[in-house]
């Protein structure tokens, strides 16, 4: 049996789904598609499987998700629907709630965020909704549990005894023309299931149902006269018509079991106006930014880095696997490739995990509070200069966690060039990988700065921007201009628990990315950066990573870290970007750090000057991702061409920013001019013209 969570994005639909299956989770993806579907186990019956369904706003889709839900409610039938609508935006949701309604599927309501209608002063009675929606409504407040108890009972009764949800009437013309289309289609298929749906989305001319049908030309001709002859009657399109009697009924149900209080204040709505200003938006948006990196990179996560770094690998593990294997009588290369291999390099990675739980921590307040949709509507102004819509922020925003999943965001942009516009510059966000990589270089180089973590995301959003002005220019990205359509769910408090399973998620996957891929690439560097390719233990500059570093260095020379040691680690990062540090560690033995824990972080100075290692920084944070990454690019792109040229372009830009940084940066401290200053000149002017030439609109 099946239960399938179903409503629009930002309901709290996630959230009853971790409710209601606990710990029983699993991710996958629809078969034969590689959008995501999450499913679980009820955790009051484990027999029962619960399916988290893509957000959708109604049963006329566009996006894949949308057309994945829509599928699987229309022909695999669950058992039970639980349709969850946000409380406070009743009149907009009950729209798509209506449209299940005609499925009649057994259904239950729930109206979520209970607490937020209280704030604003609503109170609903849930016994006339239920009533002239003919299906049980359940309120709740899913991040605190309010009501789960209840739901769980009305579950249970459903399972036990499916009630289909009944018909929702409209106007009696509408309702015979309704009647007199399901009579045409049962001569196709007499036991056609949903035959009020299936009728209402034929009346409406839906593509995608039409087509399931295969209707004959004399059907179809008789729909069509049916269809004119409502439009004559009511003097409008059959779209707008369908719309305006559900709204109709909206409005009736709204006034019958709906009250508002006067008086009660909406802090949601104040506090929009300082988040959503014009003038102040963004200086707030700087500061949260500061404030998540300060804590995260500067204070309270570097805290347990420290320790992990200086104490428990620096010293703790090192000196008791020394001693174990000594007294074991371990063979000497063996005891290096355990301690200087695998120990230093996982351990160079799991040292960042602090940091990372912190970072996750406030990245999810923010996601849960409702501050990341503010920032969506903000940025729409922005990417509207470069051709897109806020709609594409939202995969750039989710690519600060992964950028797997943000690639895969994308499948939500209708506009195809304004998905694969999206898809070349999604991955400029630093994702979580990667934020290992500023803690290195920010404690190596910067140890009592803090601008230096949000100055990379900021340095990534301009490439962002800056590279959609170039793109916009090519006739191959001209597009129509699109509506850019969000939820706003109002400000409310996440729980600890439902923060606390977020950062869990996150930094899980980094630990298992550490146990595995990570390990793996541990064994690798530390055997080829100790033997030659006559597999002779040799020392590090004639070992074979040195050889292969020594091939690609001149490459980076321009970018002030033309080393094999940096070169070997940029090019170990594609497979994972938490190698990066991994390969640092190994290379510069991390694992002989003292008490203090600074010897990785003074031989890097030692190594490289600060321009350099910021410049090291910005390439990594802005060149094409894992190797994940690369596949799931590979997959939403169905161009070879377009998928190279993609790849090609993000590290071409991270090439070019990084070498002006560099250059630019090093004629201000040094104050002499070589001819890579003037390469560097020629870049910048190069991108101003691409940005700023005239093209004809006409012509594109």
């Amino acid at each position: 049996m099946e239960l399938a969570l179903v409503g629009q994005p930002n309901t709290g639909k996630t959230t009853l789904f971790n409710v209601l299956t606990g710990n029983h989770q699993t991710v996958g993806n629809w078969p034969g598609v590689t959008v995501d579907r999450k499913s679980g186990r009820y955790k009051k019956n484990h027999n029962i499987a619960v399916v988290d369904l893509p957000g959708i706003y109604s049963l006329s889709p566009y996006s894949p998700e949308e057309i994945i839900a829509r599928n699987y409610l229309v022909y695999q039938h669950p058992d039970v629907i639980i349709n969850i609508v946000d409380g406070s935006n009743l009149e907009r949701h009950l729209y798509f709630t209506l449209q299940l309604i005609d499925l009649g599927l057994p259904m239950i309501l729930v109206v979520n965020m209970i607490d937020i209608m209280e704030h604003k002063g609503i109170l609903l009675d849930k016994e006339k909704l239920s009533y002239l929606l003919g299906i049980p409504v359940v309120m709740l407040n899913a991040s605190k549990g309010k009501g789960v108890e209840e739901l769980d009972i009305q579950i249970q009764k459903m399972l036990k005894h499916p009630i289909p949800s009944k018909e929702i009437r409209y106007d009696n013309r509408l309702e015979t023309a309704i009647s007199e289309v399901e009579q045409l289609l049962m001569q196709i298929d007499k036991a056609l299931p949903m035959k009020r749906f299936m009728a209402i989305k034929v009346l409406e001319n839906d593509d995608l149902v039409s087509q399931s049908l295969k209707m004959s030309d004399t059907i179809q001709g008789e729909i069509q006269e049916i269809r004119g002859m409502l439009e004559k009657i009511f003097d409008d399109d059959i779209i707008s018509l369908i719309v305006n009697q559900r709204y109709n009924f909206i409005e009736q149900a709204m006034n019958f079991s709906r009250h508002k209080i006067e008086g009660q204040k909406n802090w949601s709505h104040y506090i929009d106006k300082i988040l959503t200003n014009k003038w102040l938006a963004f200086p707030f948006f700087a500061f949260i930014m500061w404030l998540i990196y300060y804590l995260s990179i500067q204070s309270i996560g570097a805290i347990g880095t420290d320790w992990l770094n200086d104490v428990f690998f620096g010293n703790w593990v090192p000196n008791f696997m020394n001693h174990l294997l000594e007294s074991w009588h371990v063979a000497t290369w063996l005891q290096g490739l355990i301690v200087d291999g695998i120990i230093a390099g996982v351990g160079a990675v799991i040292g960042f995990l602090p940091q990372l739980m912190v970072l996750f921590f406030c990245l999810a307040f923010l996601e849960d509070c409702g501050y990341m949709s503010r920032v969506a509507y903000v940025m729409d102004r922005v990417f509207r200069k470069i051709g897109l819509s806020g709609k594409s922020f939202i995969p750039i925003l989710i690519s600060t966690g992964c950028g797997v999943p943000g690639i895969m965001a994308t499948r939500t942009i209708e506009n195809e060039n304004d998905r694969q516009m999206t898809l070349m510059m999604s991955t400029f966000m630093p994702c979580s990988a990667k934020t290992a990589i500023i803690g290195l270089i920010a404690g190596a180089f910067f140890p009592n700065s803090t601008w230096v973590a949000p100055s990379v995301y900021f340095i990534s959003l301009g490439v962002i921007i800056l590279s959609g002005l170039i793109l916009k220019k090519f006739k191959y990205f001209h597009r129509d201009k699109s509506v850019f359509l969000m939820e706003m769910p109002p400000f409310h408090l996440p729980t600890l628990e439902n923060l606390w399973r977020q950062t869990w998620h996150r930094s899980s996957s980094f630990l298992k990315k550490a146990a595995t891929i990570i390990f793996v690439c541990s064994l690798f560097l530390w055997v080829t950066s100790n033997f030659n390719w006559h597999l002779q233990m040799v020392g590090e500059e004639q070992s074979i990573l040195a050889s292969v570093g020594h091939v690609i260095d001149f490459i980076f020379a321009p970018l002030g870290f033309g080393d094999w040691k940096a070169s070997v680690a940029i090019l170990v990062g594609f497979t994972a970007k938490e190698n990066v540090v991994n390969t640092m560690g190994i290379l510069y033995h991390q694992n002989i750090s003292s008490e203090t824990g600074q010897e990785i972080w003074q031989t890097l100075r030692d190594n490289y000057s600060v321009l350099a290692g910021y410049s090291f920084l910005i390439f990594n944070m802005l060149c094409t991702p894992c190797i994940a990454a690369i596949g799931a690019l590979r997959r939403e792109i169905n161009s070879r061409k377009v998928w190279f040229t993609t790849i090609a372009f993000q590290c071409t830009m991270a090439y070019l920013i990084s070498f002006i940084i560099y250059q630019i940066g090093s004629l201000w401290m040094n104050k002499i001019f070589t001819i890579e200053t003037f390469f560097a000149c020629v870049a910048i002017v190069i991108l101003g013209y691409l940005v700023f030439r005239k093209v004809d609109e006409e012509a594109l």
